[in-house]
């Protein structure tokens, strides 16, 4: 059974849905005034993957992934480079779309944008004034009155009065208490703005999410995830607004992915110590940067740096070794297989351990280890079979979807100045040299392409090529 870590309860739970066979997930998504960094990526494929080994569950997933187009950082941003708040947001969500593609991410189910909803955010705004959980401010905000939700805390396990105790009182803040937080923000001059019943502004932040999970999924939730740093406030607050306008519990599982960490701080753009997720495109190929991301557990910290770049580069090369030169065998050849039931059997009870990446992993090696076994010992069926049952599980998370020889191929990463074509000429002279006995000249092409990192592998079936 699925076994999933619920921030909310601090335990291992049992995964159960609300409606038997369907699982209704929203993840906040990105606010998109820059491009995406590696802290990103990690939100982005861990839910990938969780979406991905629900539905090899056999699970209907409504997945929902939220973009924010409207907030200070990007008005702020728009400003600095001149240009419409909307054409900013547009350039972004094109570039984020790019990333997650490159890393393999799938769309989620819908993507809604929250300028998209500003009729009902409203909406959701006017009925928490209603409930008497929201007031208007003097200055034509309005704030959600903190004080009048009993389970305030419940998901940091901050209690209130602790909160408020540590609060400071703003000097000209027109909210009623330090820790009330906004709901609706009156426009200012220049700034991009609605109509609304207490004039023309813009929705906070934490509302968006609000309205658009409920709007998309309805009032009662299966899993509700993102970054650790937003537990608190935004995910705190967003409980609170929505339980307080339904009357109903809001969601049942919440996830949290751990911080990707550089010299010990996590990644993020106000501490400047990001990387993008396109500069570690340009050096290593997308596929490595995914399995880095999945090498550590989502809720641990991932510590950013080259060595394990390349240390996820290397698996990569010997998973994919395992399937270089082998024949594709339809599924039923595969699924005959003895042993393989094993290997999957294994993967599943990591999965099923609050999706254990680097322990399904770690089956994945092993199954391709006995791949290379049973090679080696010349029985070409079995490794073949075993081989589709490795790209079968690798798709699960995401994994060995390309042609091995391609990926063995790439060279993003690699200390080389050669193309593939210019790699591909010389082993054609080196083959052309051995053929007429010239082992000095065999020898220097193949010393000469070790100095550019690239390795070649001769059989009895020929000479292929790597890079080292």
């Amino acid at each position: 059974m699925l076994n999933i870590y619920n921030s909310l309860t601090s335990k291992t739970e049992v995964f159960v849905p609300i409606v038997p066979g369907h699982v209704k997930m929203y993840v906040c998504g990105m606010t998109v005034y820059d491009y995406c960094h590696i802290g990103h990526a990690r939100v982005m494929v861990v839910f990938d993957v969780v979406a991905s080994y629900l539905r090899y569950l056999n699970y209907q997933v409504d997945y929902v992934r939220n973009i924010t187009d409207i907030d200070d950082k990007i008005i702020a941003r728009a400003n600095q480079a001149g240009e419409d708040y909307s054409a900013l947001t547009t350039r972004f969500i094109r570039a984020m779309h790019e990333d997650a593609s490159g890393l393999g991410v799938s769309r989620p189910n819908l993507e809604p944008k929250a300028t998209d909803y500003i009729p009902q955010i409203v909406t959701m705004i006017k009925q928490l004034v209603a409930n008497g959980y929201a007031y208007a401010a003097r200055n034509g905000d309005v704030f959600y009155d903190v004080s009048k939700f009993d389970g305030y805390g419940q998901l940091s396990g901050r209690k209130l009065e602790d909160l408020q105790a540590g609060a400071r009182v703003e000097v000209d803040e027109a909210k009623d208490d330090p820790l009330d937080f906004v709901l609706w923000k009156h426009a200012k001059f220049g700034e991009p703005a609605w109509a609304s019943p207490w004039g023309e502004g813009r929705p906070g932040w934490h509302i968006e999410c609000s309205a658009m999970a409920t709007q998309c999924l309805g009032h009662r939730l299966d899993i509700h995830g993102g970054g650790m740093d937003l537990k608190f406030p935004h995910h705190e607050n967003e409980i609170a607004q929505s339980e307080a306008t339904t009357g109903e519990h809001f969601v049942n599982t919440w996830m949290h992915v751990g911080f990707v960490q550089v010299g010990g701080e996590k990644m993020a753009k106000s501490l400047g110590n990001f990387s993008t997720i396109r500069d570690v495109a340009a050096h290593y190929p997308w596929e490595v940067i995914r399995c880095y991301l999945l090498g550590s557990h989502y809720r641990s910290p991932l510590i950013y740096g080259d060595e394990l770049l390349q240390s996820a580069q290397q698996s990569l090369r010997r998973l994919y070794g395992a399937l270089r030169g082998l024949p594709t065998l339809v599924e039923r050849v595969e699924q005959q297989h003895a042993g393989l039931a094993e290997f999957e059997a294994r993967f599943r009870e990591a999965m099923d351990d609050d999706f254990n990446t680097p322990k399904a992993l770690a089956v994945l090696f092993e199954l391709a280890r006995e791949i290379n076994r049973r090679r080696d010992a010349g029985d070409v069926q079995a490794a073949a079979g075993l081989a589709a049952g490795l790209r079968r599980l690798g798709a699960v998370v995401g994994l060995l979807q390309q042609d091995a020889e391609v990926f063995a191929r790439e060279g993003r990463g690699q200390e080389t100045s050669l193309s593939a074509a210019e790699v591909d000429d010389l082993l054609a002279q080196r083959t052309a040299a051995r053929k007429r006995k010239d082992f000095a000249a065999s020898d220097r092409i193949r010393d000469e392409l070790a100095a550019q990192g690239v390795i070649l592998e001769d059989s009895a079936s020929g000479t292929t090529w790597r890079r080292g």
